[in-house]
């Protein structure tokens, strides 16, 4: 199957539909990607094997710190690489298409809160700003573009400029979206009544001392805001987003599905759900890999819906994830 081909199949993808575009995608990227194609002749199968999704080998998330994951041949015209800590090597994402990336968090936004159109959009993301290369830094602005409020903007340490922002009334709902550490900075200096005002909170606390759990997180930007507090799952490794709204668990769009995995055998999967390592296949992920295993703990509710409950303790601590270890 060709590329565009895959690509009108994702525009259009049901639940009924999604496990033959995935092996479809699968046969793609085994030929397209080396890397990819490296990995499961090391694990010694064969593709002729692959008939269902639990038959699929996903690949580790380090490797797209330490290999290029690309199933193109072209040069790419863009690159978004991960937030890291001191000593720690970023995630690189290497796009053929920024169209792709677009199309998918552009329908998902829709899909979750509808169009940008109805929204002021401001942003608190210091530590994306500053290093460049962000893929949400690249979403949120993108989704502001879509929006065309005139009071849209990002913040990077400007807490009494956002905080006369947030208190001057519009008639459209404020989406706030922010990385988790600064937006409980700003919220114990400028503790507010936000009216008409949604937070969406991104993870990322960048090592501050002891890492909050989510709902902690959010009873304190509730007491101190007193807006609506969501959170978005995503990363530099996916090109689509999962959203929680309130104390909900997350929704994937229609073209991303949760599998869980024994933590001590990454080859065995849990059949129906239930807790384990996190495995996500994102269709968008058309020029990487689709099919990554994350470091993740999670419980699968509905392949669609899950929950995210910590971390393996030997991985990495990643920026996105930090809040919920």
């Amino acid at each position: 199957m060709k590329r565009q081909e895959i690509i009108q199949r994702l525009k259009h993808v049901s639940p009924a539909s999604f496990e033959d575009l995935a092996l479809a995608i699968f046969h793609y990227q085994i030929e397209k990607n080396e890397m990819y194609r490296s990995y499961i002749k090391a694990l010694n199968r064969h593709s002729v094997e692959v008939k269902s999704l639990l038959d699929i080998p996903f690949l580790p998330i380090s490797f797209f710190k330490t290999h290029s994951v690309r199933s193109f041949d072209e040069n790419p015209i863009s690159l978004f690489e991960s937030s890291s800590t001191t000593g720690q090597i970023p995630s690189k994402h290497w796009v053929l298409d920024r169209k792709l990336y677009e199309w998918s968090f552009l329908q998902n936004f829709i899909l979750q809160y509808g169009h940008p159109s109805q929204y002021r959009i401001v942003a608190l993301l210091p530590s994306y700003l500053e290093r460049g290369n962000s893929s949400l830094v690249y979403m949120v602005e993108y989704l502001m573009k879509v929006s065309g409020h005139p009071h849209n903007a990002f913040f990077l340490h400007d807490f009494e400029s956002l905080d006369r922002i947030l208190s001057t009334p519009v008639q459209q709902p404020t989406l706030l979206v922010g990385v988790t550490f600064a937006l409980l900075d700003f919220s114990e200096r400028y503790p507010n009544r936000l009216s008409n005002t949604v937070i969406l909170e991104t993870g990322g606390m960048k090592g501050r001392g002891r890492e909050p759990i989510r709902e902690e997180v959010h009873s304190l930007l509730k007491e101190r805001t007193h807006a609506e507090i969501h959170s978005e799952y995503g990363m530099t490794e996916l090109f689509s987003q999962a959203y929680a709204k309130e104390s909900s668990s997350f929704l994937c769009p229609p073209w991303m599905q949760v599998l869980t995995r024994e933590v001590d055998d990454p080859l065995k999967f849990h059949q129906g759900g239930g807790r384990g390592a996190m495995n996500i296949i994102d269709l968008a992920n058309v020029d990487s890999c689709a099919f990554i295993a994350t470091d993740d703990l999670g419980e699968v509710l509905h392949p669609f819906e899950f929950k995210v409950l910590g971390r393996i303790s030997t991985a990495e601590t990643r920026g996105c994830s930090l809040l919920y270890a």
